[in-house]
């Protein structure tokens, strides 16, 4: 299930350089030495504020697969304590507070979610499934106080970033002891596991150094910290969020095709970053596609690409075949080629409308129906004029019936007016 090109130890380090994988990183000489001679524990957190991961985790994940391919040992670390805490990094208000059932549920679901990309049977470097609820829990307020928190002083926390962001809008006591016990974490895991490196997004760099301060404090062992940038796009817009809101990793919340469709809109400027980020094609692979993307940005080769790869990891081949056989019937209105399933997940985005009643239809009624048109007059001249197709078949003649011969799956009609309005009505 591990797949991916396998980088030595040696060539690691190099291959996160030339992918932009390394924002910040601490002792980068000690660290690089040590990742070339001996096999390394690492571990990255994921705190469950949902019942999925969205794709602005894949980065670090996919950095887990990559020191797991080079001989390394990854830790996935489920939040079970802290996602009943609250992480104030990158945010600028409190977060809400969900139940200790609702965390339970939702961190059970993101370690189902982790094991789908690390291999945890892997002779020699199995990967490890952890949750920080398992030493935070027991931990008692005085053991607390005195043991960890003494550890810090409130001048060294107020001059962190994720804290010092937030004192003009205020921050709780609860998410102001989010760094102790991620540095507690980070603790644990090098007494427990021999971890000696967090990884994690550049707004945990904080949280990251907290912990190497708090395990040279406690007498722990030698440890590292290693920060990957935050995703940016060059428009200015958020990474990971479509028209539809956040594409997640769960195929129930964010189709295949939806999935693949994000992946396959990927503007110019950011395909080749995102290749090196997202994919594990190797470098002369993905200069190719660069070159391709100079000399023939029409033919968007680069982002079928991206897509492809990115969908296969994440859902796996099969994903890829069907996001494929979509968007394809969606570009040639082919819509007979797809199953129901298929044709309700290439559909379900689309305006729908449910129509009972009589059987059939005139294409001029069901254009006023759905809201493709605002009158019958408009109605008859775009189909006149050639702009309006039922299942993929221009019409031309506005009485035209509509029975159950057009029915697709027996339910479905698909009408599109111009080159993009597509309008779903489901008969029931």
């Amino acid at each position: 299930m591990l797949s991916g090109t396998v980088q030595s130890s040696k060539d690691l380090v190099n291959d996160l350089e030339y992918r932009g994988l390394i924002h910040q990183l601490t002792d980068t000489e000690n660290l690089r030495k040590k990742l070339e001679s001996e096999r390394v524990t690492l571990y990255c957190g994921f705190d469950p504020t949902a019942d999925s991961l969205h794709i602005g985790s894949l980065l670090p994940i996919l950095c887990l697969r990559r020191f797991q391919l080079a001989g390394h040992i990854p830790l996935a670390l489920v939040g079970g304590g802290t996602g009943l805490i609250g992480d104030p990094s990158g945010r600028s208000s409190e977060r809400s507070l969900n139940t200790a059932d609702t965390v339970a549920s939702w961190t059970n679901s993101l370690k189902a979610q982790l094991s789908a990309f690390l291999d945890f049977n892997l002779e020699g470097n199995p990967a490890k499934l952890v949750s920080n609820y398992d030493w935070i829990a027991p931990l008692d307020v005085i053991t607390f106080l005195r043991d960890i928190g003494k550890n810090f002083t409130v001048n060294y926390m107020l001059a962190k970033d994720s804290v010092d962001s937030r004192l003009s809008n205020g921050i709780s006591f609860t998410e102001f002891s989010y760094m102790i016990l991620q540095a507690y974490d980070f603790y644990k895991l090098n007494q427990e596991h021999n971890c000696s490196l967090q990884v994690g997004g550049s707004d945990q760099w904080g949280n990251i150094t907290a912990g190497l301060e708090l395990i040279g404090k406690m007498g722990g062992g030698d440890a590292y910290g290693m920060t990957m940038p935050l995703v940016t796009k060059s428009d200015g817009k958020k990474f990971g969020k479509s028209e539809t809101g956040a594409i997640w990793l769960d195929r129930n919340k964010t189709s295949v095709y939806q999935f693949y469709q994000f992946w396959i809109n990927t503007d110019d400027n950011d395909v080749v970053k995102f290749l090196k980020y997202f994919t594990f094609l190797s470098q002369a692979e993905i200069e190719a596609l660069e070159n391709e993307l100079k000399q023939q940005p029409e033919r968007r080769v680069a982002q079928r690409e991206l897509a492809r790869e990115v969908t296969k990891i994440v859902h796996g081949e099969e994903a890829v075949v069907t996001a494929e056989k979509i968007t394809q019937a969606l570009f040639s209105g082919e819509f007979m080629s797809l199953s129901e399933a298929e044709l309700v997940e290439a559909l379900q985005d689309m305006p729908t409308t449910v129509c009972t009643g009589e059987e059939d239809r005139s294409l001029i009624n069901l254009m006023i129906e759905v809201g493709a048109a605002p009158s019958r007059r408009q109605a008859r001249q775009d189909i006149e004029s050639g702009a309006v197709s039922v299942n993929g078949q221009k019409l031309t003649n506005g009485e035209t019936v509509l029975g159950p011969d057009q029915k697709l799956c027996g339910k479905y009609i698909v009408l599109r007016r111009g080159k993009k309005n597509y309008f779903l009505a489901r008969f029931e």
